[in-house]
């Protein structure tokens, strides 16, 4: 029951005022048996958060997935200084050149550009090279473990044409509650529409329409990889043709369930990989059966597998929150 209670609350989290009743029955056994379980998980570091998702972009911030050359003698201080800024949500040790990896989003009312920005980053942290890496096209982004080992190895990836949403300080207030991580009891939405100061219909409705626009990717639960038995997690970067028949490419690779990202990016002299593709598994030989599955049903000319051999940061961004400007009046005057 363990297993299929964390595999149901990662995906589409139910939106109601009691969410975990909805899925304690789903699972036919009770509230109090979900609670009880997922109470135990969060104490044991197995779940990370539970939250909406929100798409950065749509949210007006810039970013990018960005990879440091850092020397060995110098990743301790660097690390200090790339975590401190606060839309680095992610931040890797790989076993590459390139061995610092990163992602880096800017606020829409940001004095700094995405890439002056970075630049700033190589400077404080000794970079010896570095390579910005935004998304040139998006297949697929959607992190679910299977803690089953029941799920399908493929699964269709559905294209959603999403309709524009302008968003104002009323929605931006819902977005400052619903990025933070629910406290796992019977009502856990009481406490923030008590401070939005509206009523649980208006806030479900306010999420739903996130969804509906694409601002918001979903309401999920997202697990601590390594501590739910994750512990083989490679980016895959793939070598493959660009224009058309390259997203032909990326759609297969993304079809795969084990893919939890998949995107186009740039080359570069230095690094001439474009596809990349986010891969999970419990063991080396689970991850390299999904890459050799991978490589029979694709073009490509070569690809690399890059463990993570060190977590330095994994959080959610928060948006729209003061921290942007305190990092950059701390470093960039």
């Amino acid at each position: 029951m363990k297993d299929q209670i964390l595999y149901r609350i990662q995906k589409n989290f139910p939106l109601t005022i009691r969410p975990f009743e909805e899925i304690a029955k789903e699972l036919n056994t009770t509230e109090d048996e979900v609670l009880r379980i997922l109470k135990e998980e969060k104490e044991n570091k197995i779940i990370r958060q539970t939250s909406a998702i929100f798409d950065t972009k749509k949210l007006g911030y810039t970013s990018s997935l960005v990879a440091f050359e850092i020397a060995p003698e110098d990743i301790d201080d660097a690390v200090l200084i790339l975590n401190s800024h606060p839309g680095i949500s992610h931040n890797y040790e790989r076993n590459h050149k390139y061995n610092i990896w990163f992602t880096l989003a800017i606020a829409p009312n940001s004095k700094s550009t995405l890439e002056d920005t970075i630049a700033t980053l190589a400077k404080l942290t000794n970079a010896k090279d570095y390579i910005i890496l935004p998304t040139l096209k998006l297949f697929k982004i959607s992190v679910k473990l299977d803690t089953t080992n029941k799920a399908e190895k493929k699964e269709h990836v559905a294209k959603t044409d999403f309709k524009g949403m302008e968003l104002n300080e009323y929605h931006y207030n819902i977005i400052k509650e619903a990025q933070n991580d629910i406290e796992i009891k019977q009502e856990p939405f009481k406490e923030m529409v008590e401070r939005l100061g509206i009523s649980y219909d208006e806030f479900f409705s306010v999420l739903n329409e996130f969804q509906d626009t694409g601002v918001m990717r979903r309401f999920a639960t997202i697990l601590n990889h390594r501590h739910a038995g994750f512990g083989a997690n490679a980016m895959v970067a793939w070598d493959i043709e660009e224009g058309v028949k390259g997203e032909e490419i990326g759609k297969i690779a993304a079809s795969f369930s084990a893919v939890s990202h998949c995107y186009l990016r740039p080359k570069y002299p230095t690094w001439n990989y474009n596809l990349f593709t986010m891969i999970h598994g419990k063991t080396v030989e689970d991850t390299q059966e999904v890459i050799n599955n991978i490589a029979k049903e694709i073009e490509y000319k070569s690809n690399l597998p890059l463990y993570s051999s060190r977590e330095f940061k994994k959080v959610r961004i928060k948006y729209f929150c003061d921290e942007f400007k305190n990092w950059e009046e701390k470093y960039l005057n």
